[in-house]
This record gives structure tokens, C-alpha cells and sequence, in this order.
């Protein structure tokens, strides 16, 4: 099986309360090789429960014969709790008559309704998929292409792109209690605190040249917002100190820099000058020291 054989996926769908579409599914996307999207009934599917479901993707182009086995899950997420709905872990197969798999009474609409339940946040419903492929009969799908859906893997309740993992990771590593007082429970919250959080660190990463006053300004409300969040930063503030140092350092540095780089010019000019002045004086002086010729008398 393909490297990629696991996926996790958040599926966000915007405006659920108003959505009048029979049927929704989400843009493609692949795993080990083979499109999937996920897909659900907004308003029920005939009973007042959200049907959800995990489809192969363009099935009905699929060559005769094709068979998948994937084990999934599906989770709805509660956007204002650690705790999340969720559907036991699956393992089924795909294949021409069933290309999809889910369930009808997966979660009452009631519930996800219903006001500060916590499943719909600014009208934004989050659903998350965790797929792994076991087995593929028949020829993949496509290679490994881009999708518009957001993969994002947990670390200690943060919801993480891939490419965020291995510095996220050192972080608690050298840090364990970086998080342990910061209480906000909304996901989207705290990937925002942790986006930015990784977005100081990389600002700080790049040289003092790089770097203006207003940078360093705005460094320190973001380490601010985030301490007071329940962020412990006490390392983070030392190096936000430590770049303002350097900054100024490398300003007054640039303008000694700039002082010496004009009085050496000076100083070569008058070398130059001088250099002029001593071919000058040595003319003279050979014509000084020349025996008086008599040829004009002679």
C-alpha cells in the first residue's frame, strides 16, 4: 500500500442552518491513491437525523470490478468542548454497490441545532474523517494530487496541518506546560492561538535586517495576547527581548558602519590627492637634480 494510506480530514460546511440542498459532499480528496469525499443530508434524509457518509469518489467511472477496504471514522465536532460526538471506528468494503458507507441515525438534528450546544459555531459545522486504506483491487484512481479540503492531524487538542507537526512537537517536548493554563475550549480558537504562535517563532527566526520596529512592536502584542490567554511564554519573552537587543544593536552597528565607510572614503581621497601631490613633487625634484647642460653655449 501507498505511503499515504492515512488521512485525517476536516470537512467545514458554512451557513448549515440555511443550507436548502437535499444532498451536500465535499470536494474530493486522496488517500493512498484513490479519491474519496465525504457527503451528508442537511435537513435528514427522511428522518430528523443528519446522515453522513464516507463515497468514493466519480465511483460510477470506475472501471468493472474495483474493490476498496478502508477502516474509518466519522466525528462531529464540538466547537465549545474538548469532547466530540463520534462514530465507532468501520472497516468495510467499497465497491460498485455500495460505494459509500455511513449511517442514517448517526445524530439527531436537534441536537446540532440546538443554541449553545456548541456543534454550530458562527453557523460553521466541522466534521472530521480519519480513513486508512487497507487494501485496493484494481487500478488507483490518480497519483497524489492537492485537495481544497484542510488535512489536520490532533496534538494535545490542537488541530495541526502536517507541515506544522515536527516544530509543534519539539515545542511541547522542550516545553510540556507551555498549554497547561490556556483553558480555551473552541477549536478554532486554539488553532489560532497555536498558528500563531508558530508564526511569532518563524517571525523571530528571520535576522534582525529582516525584521522593522513595527515588527518587534507587534511581536510583543502577539506574545501579550497569548500570555494572557494562559500561554507560559517566559522563553518566548526572553527571545522577543533578546531580537529588540539585536535589532538595536544592528541599527547603531549600520550607522558606525556607514560613519567609517565616508571618513575612509575621505581618507582615500586624500591619499589619492597626496599620491597626485608626490609624482608632482618627484618631477621636480629629478629636474632639480639634473647637471646644467651647456648645449645651448657649446
Amino acid at each position: 500500500m501507498e505511503k499515504q494510506s492515512r488521512k485525517k480530514i476536516t470537512w467545514t460546511i458554512k451557513n448549515f442552518s440555511s443550507l436548502q440542498c437535499q444532498k451536500l459532499c465535499s470536494d474530493p480528496f486522496v488517500v493512498a491513491r484513490c479519491k474519496w469525499r465525504l457527503c451528508t443530508y442537511p435537513k435528514g434524509k427522511n428522518v430528523d437525523y443528519l446522515f453522513l457518509f464516507l463515497e468514493v469518489a466519480d465511483h460510477d467511472s470506475l472501471p468493472c470490478g474495483w474493490r476498496r477496504n478502508a477502516r474509518y471514522s466519522l466525528t462531529i465536532v464540538n466547537q465549545n468542548s474538548v469532547k466530540r460526538y463520534r462514530q465507532n471506528d468501520e472497516q468495510k468494503w467499497f465497491d460498485e454497490k455500495t460505494p459509500r458507507r455511513g449511517r442514517v441515525s448517526m445524530f439527531p438534528l436537534n441536537e446540532i441545532h440546538a443554541k449553545e450546544s456548541g456543534y454550530l459555531v458562527n453557523g460553521e459545522l466541522k466534521i472530521v474523517a480519519e480513513i486508512e486504506v487497507i487494501e485496493v483491487l484494481g487500478k488507483f484512481d490518480v497519483t497524489e494530487e492537492t485537495s481544497t479540503i484542510t488535512e489536520t492531524m490532533d496534538v494535545n487538542g490542537f488541530q495541526l496541518l502536517p507541515s506544522q507537526m515536527e516544530l509543534v512537537s519539539r515545542l511541547l517536548k522542550r516545553h510540556p506546560d507551555i498549554a497547561s493554563d490556556f483553558s480555551t475550549k473552541n477549536p478554532n480558537l486554539r488553532t489560532g492561538y497555536m498558528s500563531l504562535l508558530l508564526s511569532l517563532i518563524e517571525t523571530l527566526r528571520q535576522s534582525p535586517h529582516q525584521l522593522s520596529y513595527t515588527d518587534l512592536v507587534e511581536a510583543d502584542a502577539a506574545l501579550e495576547s497569548m500570555t494572557n490567554a494562559g500561554f507560559k511564554l517566559d522563553w518566548l519573552e526572553k527571545k522577543v527581548d533578546e531580537m529588540a537587543e539585536k535589532k538595536e544593536k544592528e541599527e547603531g552597528g549600520e550607522i558606525r558602519v556607514r560613519e567609517i565607510e565616508e571618513e575612509l572614503k575621505d581618507l582615500k581621497q586624500k591619499c589619492s590627492d597626496l599620491e597626485v601631490q608626490l609624482e608632482k613633487e618627484k618631477l621636480e625634484l629629478s629636474a632639480a637634480n639634473a647637471p646644467i647642460s651647456f648645449d645651448d653655449v657649446m
